[in-house]
């Protein structure tokens, strides 16, 4: 338990403040841990931060798990439609772990390391990102079978955009929408519209 006390009180830290910004006393303190335990679990600061990048992939890959695997078996052997649908239920899973508060210090993490790519990028993305990519990516060619590679992968990532979005953007989508919080309404209007975008872009015809 002290090991992922650890790692949640790191996350947080590291998130609002950097890797240099951040200070193992203070995570230590803020975790009411002794300094030690962080050299005795995790080798010293470096570790932890790595360790806390790797925390933050595995967490990812159990919330997306089901609706990926479900993805991959109709990107093996599913139908057009079916295929739509699973991209729509990965992108909804997405949204919706965008909106979770617990994805607010994983979120501070995450964008500065797509900033400033770091050891603990590659963990990242080796970790849980590459897999999302090659599963949406597979079963978005059953779909648009007119695009080509590059083009299937620019697609697949200015949806993905659109998830992401509700977590980076969080001070924007607030203000532009006129509320304090993305409350339950507000939610429910941005999941519907990210379905309706995603299903124009991909139903569409091919020329």
């Amino acid at each position: 338990m002290t090991s992922q006390i650890l790692i949640d009180t790191a996350i947080e830290q590291f998130g609002r403040h950097g890797y240099e910004g951040a200070s193992t006393r203070e995570i230590a303190r803020a975790s009411g841990t002794a300094m030690s335990s962080i050299t005795y679990h995790f080798g010293g600061k470096h570790g932890l931060y790595l360790a806390a990048a790797d925390h933050i992939a595995a967490s990812v890959k159990t919330i997306q798990g089901p609706a990926l695997e479900a993805a991959r078996a109709v990107a093996e052997k599913g139908s057009r439609e079916e295929a739509i649908e699973a991209l729509l239920v990965v992108l909804d899973g997405f949204a919706l772990m965008m909106l979770s508060p617990q994805t607010e210090a994983w979120a501070l993490f995450i964008t500065r390391e797509q900033q400033n790519p770091t050891e603990a990028f590659d963990r990242l993305y080796t970790g849980v990102m590459q897999g999302v990519v090659e599963t949406f990516v597979a079963t978005l060619k059953r779909v648009r079978t007119d695009l080509g590679e590059r083009e299937v992968l620019a697609m697949g990532i200015l949806l993905f955009g659109q998830s992401l979005v509700l977590r980076v953007a969080r001070a924007a989508v607030t203000r532009i929408l006129s509320v304090e919080t993305i409350d339950e309404p507000t939610q429910k209007l941005l999941r519907a519209r990210l379905r309706a975008n995603a299903l124009c872009i991909l139903s569409e015809n091919p020329a």
